[in-house]
């Protein structure tokens, strides 16, 4: 009869798929279909009577995961920190000189990014020192591909406080935001509605699209809202409070 570990070292050989049950030597034998059904058996009767294992063996994948995700991240920010910051294509809001910079990818059509919107405005009036810039990053279907597009040559016409208004309402239209919000806005605002319609297709707009969806990728980021601040990339509307400590420790 085949003999199995138990416990930890059963786990190893699960997750090892069955080659190393016995040391170096058996990592290259084969087993045959009744050795198989037996291994089968023995393994689903441990973890029917130990389900605890396989929780323990998820949770400490996923934690292996997010540290090999926050290294790769952190080793990206390394190398595009000058555009992740510094990049013109970013709407810049706060003080432009501030000590620390607060970036957030956002869409317009993120529920998350509408309630990120008031943590966004309180820190800052809260803190003077902070430097805020905003990166789209339209990743729920052509309506926010098209809002964004528009907002960006609204950019061109607009800085500072104006600009910020502007986002602002956009972001909390109700109902999709598209192109026709995102013009109407802007009209509404007294921009240049024939500069804006030749800068929607200009390069600028194009090369901020273009920017955004690579730094986005190179971080992996998997949604909207993302922060970045300092060396630490923080996903979802996590609250004003632990934003501002995230600051706090970059500023440090």
């Amino acid at each position: 009869m085949l003999r199995l570990p138990t416990g930890p070292m059963l786990l190893a050989a699960i997750l090892l798929g069955g080659a190393s049950l016995a040391g170096p030597a058996a990592a290259q034998a084969t087993f045959n279909p009744a050795q198989r059904t037996e291994i089968e058996q023995i393994i689903k009767q441990y973890l029917v009577k130990n389900p605890e294992v396989l929780q323990e063996a998820i949770s400490e994948l996923e934690k292996r995961q997010q540290e090999s995700q926050r290294t790769a991240q952190q080793a990206m920010l390394a190398q595009a920190g000058q555009a992740l910051f510094n990049s013109p294509h970013g709407s810049v809001f706060g003080n432009p000189a501030g000590d620390v910079t607060l970036v957030e990818f956002f869409d317009y059509n993120c529920g998350y990014c509408k309630r990120a919107l008031a943590d966004v405005r309180a820190l800052i009036k809260a803190d003077p020192k902070l430097k805020v810039v905003m990166r789209d990053l339209p990743v729920l279907g052509p309506d926010s591909v098209e809002a964004s597009r528009v907002a960006l040559a609204a950019k061109q016409q607009m800085s500072g406080d104006k600009l910020f208004e502007y986002h602002s309402r956009l972001l909390e239209s109700r109902g999709r935001i598209g192109a026709e919000r995102a013009t109407s806005l802007a009209k509404e605002m007294g921009l240049d509605m024939a500069r804006l319609q030749r800068d929607i297709g200009g390069d600028a707009v194009k090369a901020a699209i273009a920017e955004n969806s690579d730094l986005g990728e190179k971080l992996a980021l998997t949604g909207t809202p993302a922060f970045v601040v300092g060396t630490e990339v923080i996903s979802g509307a996590v609250g004003a409070e632990a934003l501002a400590q995230a600051i706090a420790l970059a500023r440090k």
